[in-house]
């Protein structure tokens, strides 16, 4: 780092690799990102002793403790992916996109089985859960797959993107893990829109989800018992979401305070999918909203900043990032308002839990990354294609 560097944050004129990246990333992303990393280490040290007390664990604050490591994992991703070329974030992607499908095709022979379900790999204390990181970088890989099929070229461009799509989604459905495949089947629909793909080619792709969508029912009964929970709650146990209902009613405007939620204590997994609840609990209806705020703001802003650039592949992908981050945040905090059946989805950053919070620091750092000023970045001029790149 120049001397400059000491003076202010960065001098304009700082050459070094973290001062060109400080003044080419989106301050406003940037900024709201790390506030929901800081109240998500926050808000984990209200909900650890309820979640201690209801798993047994002796020590009060063991998952606000761990959730202070991966916050730093997290924030060390996203800080080193997001300052990586296209080119680079596109490298990272397809290695992790063939890592994860990997780890996840051996999960059905090593894989930790919990909840009716084998989403995990555990070794040493820790427990990874690959669909978490697969999901960007199909994001990103597609993408890229979309953009060099329209170049005319004869690469076959969508069809190996519906291919690694497809092989994504019956891993999840052996899992199974029916929200995920929603998730990444909204994001990357939404990727399909954007490359400019035919209309008939979308509306095939909707008539297609919304039949997958249907069968889902029949086939898992564990969708269907949600789903029948939802459409008629007077007829079956409802007891998580009414307890959840009860907590996000009793934090008014300005919520019972920090630690004084009573609620909570009832509630299951309220340090993971039902984190919005707890908050809610402590922090009122004023704190509720301004974390709505966030990820409107890091949705809206980014797909802003996505739509200008000039290149394809990275206006697709930047687009895509941004959709599942705001996605997985509206499902999420949809189920705690009741508004939708109930679904194991974490709200990115403020839910406890270690994969996700590496995962979804690495979504937003390829975001970042994809949306820096560049020479060339924003204009359709022949620039350079990268700060490092």
């Amino acid at each position: 780092m120049t001397t400059a560097t000491h003076h202010h944050a960065f001098a304009r004129t700082d050459r070094s690799r973290l001062g060109v990246w400080w003044w080419t990333t989106d301050h406003v992303l940037l900024g709201a990102t790390t506030i929901l990393i800081l109240l998500g280490v926050m808000l984990s040290f209200g909900n650890s002793p309820a979640a201690a007390a209801r798993m047994h664990v002796s020590d009060p604050f063991h998952f606000a403790v761990r959730q202070c490591l991966f916050a730093v994992g997290g924030a060390a991703i996203l800080l080193s992916v997001s300052m990586l070329s296209p080119r680079g974030i596109r490298r990272v992607s397809v290695a992790i996109y063939l890592a994860a499908i990997a780890i996840m095709v051996a999960l059905p022979l090593m894989g930790h089985h919990a909840k009716g379900a084998t989403r995990w790999l555990e070794f040493g204390g820790f427990s990874l859960q690959p669909s978490e990181f697969m999901k960007p970088a199909l994001m990103v890989v597609a993408s890229w797959m979309f953009a060099e099929g329209q170049k005319g070229e004869g690469v076959p461009g969508v069809s190996i993107a519906f291919a690694l799509y497809v092989v994504a989604v019956v891993l999840l459905l052996m899992q199974p893990d029916v929200g995920q495949t929603v998730l990444i089947t909204i994001a990357f629909g939404a990727a399909f829109f954007m490359a400019g793909v035919p209309f008939a080619w979308i509306l095939g792709l909707g008539a297609v989800a919304l039949g997958g969508g249907i069968s889902l029912y029949f086939v898992f009964d564990h969708v269907a018992s949600r789903v029948n929970k939802f459409l008629s709650p007077e007829t079956t146990d409802t007891h998580q979401i009414d307890r959840a209902q009860e907590a996000i009613a009793a934090g008014h405007w300005f919520g019972r305070g920090p630690g004084e939620g009573v609620l909570k204590q009832q509630v299951p997994d309220v340090h993971t999918d039902f984190a919005y609840a707890g908050a809610a609990e402590e922090y009122g209806l004023i704190f509720s909203l301004f974390l709505i705020l966030l990820f409107s703001v890091i949705v809206v802003r980014g797909l802003f900043r996505s739509m200008k650039l000039a290149d394809p592949f990275e206006q697709v992908a930047a687009s895509a990032l941004f959709v599942l981050v705001g996605q997985q945040a509206f499902i999420n905090i949809a189920v705690n308002l009741n508004m939708i059946p109930t679904k194991g989805m974490t709200v990115p950053f403020i839910s406890y839990g270690g994969s996700s919070m590496l995962a979804m620091g690495l979504t937003l750092g390829m975001a970042l990354a994809l949306t820096r000023k560049r020479p060339g970045a924003y204009t359709p001029s022949d620039g350079p294609n990268g700060a490092f790149g």
